[in-house]
C-alpha cells in the first residue's frame, strides 16, 4: 500500500492503538435481534393457557395410571407443537436469507498506509477516506471534503442528498453510519462505532418498545380461560355426581376429567395456527414474508395505515419530471416526446449532462444521464470525445458546479454549469426582473414537489488561461430542470382500495412539506393539511392528539415524532399498520400493531422490527395482505362457530351416560382424536373459502367488536343442541334395541363425526348460499372425503378399532349411522333460516 508522510493525524492509528480501542469498544457492528432458539420456541408454544390445560390433563391421566390415554393425548400435543416450531423456524430462516446488506468495506489510514478493511474492523479514531459510492461504516467528524454529498434518507427520510461543505470557523460537520456517499470525497475521523452510532442507538431503542399481543389472540385467550373455568367446575360436579350415584371416586374423577377435556377448547390454538400458517403461505406467494403470524389477522382489522414516503410510496430514484425554457414548461410525465420538441430543450439536457460527472453516484446526475440516453443518443448533443479541462465544485458561498470542456471540433471550449436557481442567476448576472421571473417559475415547480436546478452555459477560447473562479465565465441562462422521486405506479390504486375498505392512509416523512403534499396528492392521500415536525413540537398533548386524528400528511418529522404519532393513534383506539424501510422507521414499526418493512431497500434494523416484510417493495401487496387478513377473520369466525357447536354434542355424549346410568360412550382418546385431528382438519375447509369483492368494500371491524359475540355463541350452542338431541336419542334407541355397548359406541361415534360434516355446511352458509353446499371447493371435497376415510378406518380395521374400544359393525349399520349424522343438516338449516329471518325482521 502507498504510504504517506506527515503528521500523526495523516498517518492515522497504529496497530497497537487499534487493538486497544477494539478491546475497549468491541467490534463495529450492531447486534441484530437474535433468532429464537428451538427451546425458546417450544416454551412459547406450551406457555399458552390452552396447551397448559391440555398438558395438565395428560399428566393427571398419567398419575392415575391410565398411561395409554395419557400418552395418546400427549402425543397429539407434541405433534401440534412440532408443526408450530417448524413454521416459526422456517420463517426465521427465510428472514436470514433476506439479509443482503453486509457490513460495508472501509478505506482507512493506518500507520501511514491506506488500507481497505471490513467495516466491522473500524475503531474510534480511525481516519476514513470516503469516495463516491461508499457506505459510511461509522459516525465521524468531517476533517476535509471535496464536493462531498451524502444520501442520509435511511436516517432522516429526506430523499435529497445532503451537501457536506465545511466552513472555516463553522460547526464541524458529521457523517453517520449506514449513509451513502453520492458525490465527491472526504476525510473523516471516527467518533462512534457499533451501538454508539446514531444507527445503533435507534436499533437498540427497539428493545424498549413493546409490541403487545393482537386483539384476536387476547380475545381467544379470554374465551379459553372462561371455558376452562366452566370445564373445571363441571368436572368437579360430574365427579361428585358419579361417585354419589354409582360409587367409586376414582372413576368419578376420571369421567370428570373427560368432561373437562370435552369442554376445554384444545382446537382453538390448533385452528388459529392452521389459519395463520396457511395465510402466511398464501401471502408469501405475493412476495410478503411473515415474521409474526398473528400480524396477518390483525392487518385485516387495520383502521390506519401509516406509510413513509421515500422508498415506500416513491421509488427512491430521482427522475427528470419537467424542463422549463423561455417561459415554457414541459412536463415529461405527460407523454411528450423530447426528440419532437424544440432544440432548446435538447440543449438544456445537453448542458445538464456536461455539468455532471461522467460516472455519477448523485441520483440527480444519474437522472440526467438516463434521460439523455433515452432521447439524445446518436445525436450531436452527447460528446464522448470531449475532455474535461477543469471542474469547479460546489461551495457554501455558491451552490453551483461548473465543468470546462475541451472540444476538439470547435474553436472555443464549452462551459456548463448547474446548481440552485439563485446561484445560476448570480453566475449569469441576470437583471432583477429576469431573476424574479426565474425564481417564480422555480417556485411553481417546487410547489409540484420537484427539486429544481438551473442550467447555464458559456464559451471559453481554447488555449486561453483557465479562470480561477466560476464568475469569470460569461454565462448565459438556459433553463430549469425539475426532478422528482416518482410515485410507484401501483400506489394510487392501492390507496383507493384502502379508502374503499375504510382504512385511513397517513403519510409520515422526513421530506419537505411541499414535496410531501405533492406526493400525497398524486397518491390520492388527503393532503389538504400538512403538518411539520416543528408544528408538532409546538403542540401540547391534547392538541397533538387532535392533530393526529385529523391530519393525513406529516413532513419534516423526526424518528421520535413518528413513534409519537403511532402511539397517539393507538391511544385513540385505532389498529395501526406502519410501513417503512429506513432505520428511522424502526421504532414506529415495532410499536405499531403491524410493522411492514420494505425488504429490498429496507435496512436490517427495519426488517427485524417489522412483523411483515415486502420482499419486492410492492406497496400494492399491502392491500393484498389487508384483503387476506379480512378473509382470515371471516373464515376464522365460521370455523370457531363450527368448533363451539361441535363441542356441545361431545359434552352431551360424555355427561348424559354418567348422569343417567348408561354405558359410557366417549373416553379421552376419542376426544383427543376429535378435537386435535378431526375438528382442526375440518377447519381447513373454512380456511380455503375464497374472499369475495365485498370484503374490501366494508369498513374494518368496529372497535370493541369480537370474533365471537354473544349472538354468535348462542347460535353455535343452538346448532350443538340440535345435534346433541339427535345423537342422545340415537344412543337411547340403540340401547333399548339391545345393541351391545361397544357397537353402540361405534355407531354413535360414526353419527357424531357425520353430524360434524353437517355442521360444516351450516356454518359456511350465507345469504348468497343458504345451504352452504353451493360454494364447495376442491379442498372441501378432499377434507370431507379424508375425514370419512379416517372414520371408516378407525371403526372397521380391527387393530385400529381396538385402540379406540370400537367394535367392527355391519356395513349397513355403519351407513345408517352415517346417514343419520348427515341428516341433521335439515333441522340445522331450518334453525339457521329462522334465526336469519328474525334478524332481518
Amino acid at each position: 500500500m502507498p504510504r504517506m508522510n506527515g503528521s500523526k493525524e495523516q498517518a492515522g492509528l497504529n496497530e497497537a492503538e487499534v487493538a486497544a480501542r477494539r478491546t475497549q469498544d468491541g467490534w463495529n457492528e450492531i447486534a441484530a435481534e437474535k433468532p429464537h432458539t428451538l427451546i425458546a420456541t417450544v416454551l412459547e408454544v406450551v406457555r399458552e393457557p390452552m396447551f397448559l390445560l391440555l398438558l395438565g390433563a395428560g399428566a393427571i391421566y398419567l398419575l392415575m395410571g391410565d398411561a395409554h390415554e395419557a400418552l395418546v393425548l400427549l402425543g397429539f400435543v407434541v405433534l401440534i407443537i412440532g408443526v408450530t416450531v417448524f413454521q416459526e423456524r422456517r420463517t426465521e430462516h427465510a428472514l436470514a436469507a433476506l439479509r443482503d446488506l453486509s457490513s460495508p468495506r472501509a478505506l482507512v489510514m493506518r500507520d501511514g498506509a491506506v488500507k481497505r478493511i471490513a467495516g466491522r474492523e473500524v475503531v474510534r479514531g480511525d481516519l476514513l477516506l470516503l469516495t463516491e459510492g461508499d457506505r459510511v461504516p461509522a459516525d465521524g467528524v468531517l476533517l476535509s471534503a471535496n464536493d462531498l454529498a451524502v444520501d442520509e434518507s435511511m436516517l432522516t427520510g429526506e430523499s435529497v442528498p445532503v451537501g457536506k461543505l465545511p466552513v472555516d470557523g463553522g460547526e464541524p460537520l458529521r457523517v453517520f453510519s449506514g449513509t451513502l456517499v453520492v458525490r465527491g470525497r472526504g476525510t473523516v475521523e471516527v467518533t462512534a462505532i457499533g451501538e454508539a452510532t446514531e444507527l445503533g442507538r435507534i436499533g437498540k431503542s427497539l428493545a424498549d418498545t413493546v409490541s403487545g399481543v393482537s386483539p384476536l389472540q387476547r380475545e381467544l385467550g379470554l374465551l379459553a380461560r372462561r371455558l376452562a373455568v366452566i370445564g373445571i367446575v363441571l368436572c368437579a360436579l360430574l365427579a361428585v355426581s358419579y361417585a354419589t350415584l354409582r360409587g367409586g371416586w376414582l372413576d368419578g374423577v376420571l369421567y370428570g376429567i373427560t368432561l373437562a377435556m370435552s369442554i376445554l377448547p384444545q382446537e382453538f390454538p390448533v385452528i388459529l395456527i392452521v389459519f395463520l400458517a396457511f395465510g402466511a403461505r398464501r401471502i408469501a406467494a405475493r412476495r410478503v414474508l411473515t415474521r409474526r403470524l398473528s400480524a396477518i389477522e390483525t392487518l385485516g382489522q387495520t383502521t390506519v395505515l401509516c406509510t413513509d414516503k421515500t422508498g415506500t410510496l416513491t421509488r427512491n430514484r430521482m427522475e427528470v419530471a419537467a424542463l422549463a425554457v423561455d417561459g415554457e414548461v414541459l412536463a415529461l410525465d405527460g407523454g411528450a416526446r423530447l426528440e419532437e420538441l424544440p432544440e432548446t430543450y435538447h440543449r438544456l439536457l445537453e448542458y445538464a449532462v456536461l455539468a455532471s460527472e461522467a460516472d455519477p453516484h448523485d441520483p440527480m446526475e444519474q437522472a440526467f444521464l438516463r434521460l439523455a440516453g433515452d432521447y439524445l443518443a446518436n445525436t450531436e448533443h452527447l460528446h464522448p470525445d470531449w475532455a474535461l479541462a477543469r471542474e469547479y465544485e460546489l461551495s457554501p458561498d455558491l451552490l453551483a458546479m461548473t465543468h470546462l470542456w475541451q472540444a476538439p471540433d470547435r474553436r472555443d471550449g464549452e462551459v456548463a454549469a448547474k446548481g440552485a436557481p439563485e446561484a445560476i442567476i448570480d453566475l449569469c448576472h441576470l437583471s432583477a426582473d429576469a431573476a424574479a421571473l426565474v425564481m417564480a417559475r422555480a417556485g411553481d415547480l417546487a410547489d409540484r414537489g420537484l427539486r429544481v436546478l438551473a442550467v447555464a452555459h458559456a464559451a471559453h477560447p481554447q488555449g486561453a488561461g483557465v479562470p480561477d473562479i466560476q464568475h469569470d465565465f460569461e454565462f448565459r441562462f438556459i433553463g430549469l430542470i425539475g426532478l422528482a422521486d416518482p410515485l410507484r405506479p401501483e400506489v394510487p390504486a392501492a390507496v383507493a382500495e384502502c379508502r374503499a375498505a375504510g382504512v385511513r392512509v397517513v403519510m409520515i416523512t422526513g421530506d419537505h412539506p411541499r414535496t410531501a403534499g405533492a406526493i400525497a396528492a398524486q397518491a390520492g392521500i388527503d393532503g389538504g393539511r400538512v403538518l411539520t415536525g416543528p408544528d408538532l413540537a409546538a403542540m401540547d398533548e391534547g392538541t397533538f392528539a387532535d392533530a393526529v386524528a385529523g391530519c393525513c400528511v406529516f413532513a419534516r418529522v423526526s424518528p421520535q415524532q413518528k413513534l409519537a404519532i403511532v402511539e397517539a393513534l393507538k391511544a385513540r383506539g385505532d389498529i395501526v399498520a406502519m410501513t417503512g424501510d429506513g432505520v428511522n422507521d424502526a421504532p414506529a414499526l415495532k410499536s405499531a400493531h403491524i410493522g411492514i418493512a420494505m425488504g429490498k431497500r429496507g435496512t436490517d434494523v427495519a426488517r427485524e422490527a417489522a412483523a411483515l416484510v415486502l420482499v419486492e417493495d410492492d406497496f400494492a401487496a399491502i392491500v393484498d395482505a389487508i384483503r387476506l387478513g379480512r378473509r382470515i377473520f371471516r373464515n376464522l369466525r365460521h370455523a370457531m362457530t363450527y368448533t363451539l357447536a361441535v363441542h356441545v354434542p361431545i359434552i352431551a355424549l360424555v355427561a348424559a351416560p354418567v348422569l343417567f346410568g348408561w354405558p359410557v360412550l366417549l373416553a379421552p382418546v376419542h376426544i383427543a382424536f376429535l378435537e386435535l385431528v378431526i375438528d382442526p382438519t375440518c377447519s381447513i375447509v373454512f380456511e380455503a373459502d375464497e374472499a369475495g369483492d365485498a370484503l374490501m368494500r366494508e369498513p374494518p371491524r368496529p372497535r370493541g367488536a369480537v370474533l365471537l359475540p354473544p349472538s354468535r355463541i348462542a347460535t353455535s350452542l343452538l346448532y350443538g343442541a340440535i345435534v346433541s338431541a339427535a345423537l342422545v336419542a340415537f344412543d337411547v334407541w340403540a340401547l333399548d334395541a339391545g345393541v351391545a355397548a361397544d357397537e353402540v359406541r361405534t355407531l354413535v361415534f360414526v353419527a357424531l363425526v357425520a353430524s360434524g360434516i353437517a355442521l360444516i355446511f351450516t356454518a359456511r352458509a350465507s345469504a348468497a348460499d343458504p345451504s352452504g353446499l353451493g360454494h364447495g371447493t376442491a379442498v372441501a371435497r378432499w377434507v370431507i372425503g379424508g375425514t370419512l376415510l379416517a372414520l371408516l378406518l378407525v371403526t372397521t380395521v380391527p387393530w385400529l378399532a381396538a385402540q379406540f374400544s370400537f367394535a367392527v359393525v355391519a356395513p349397513a349399520a355403519w351407513l345408517s349411522a352415517c346417514a343419520l349424522g348427515l341428516a341433521t343438516l335439515l333441522p340445522l338449516l331450518a334453525a339457521r333460516g329462522l334465526l336469519h329471518a328474525r334478524a332481518v325482521a
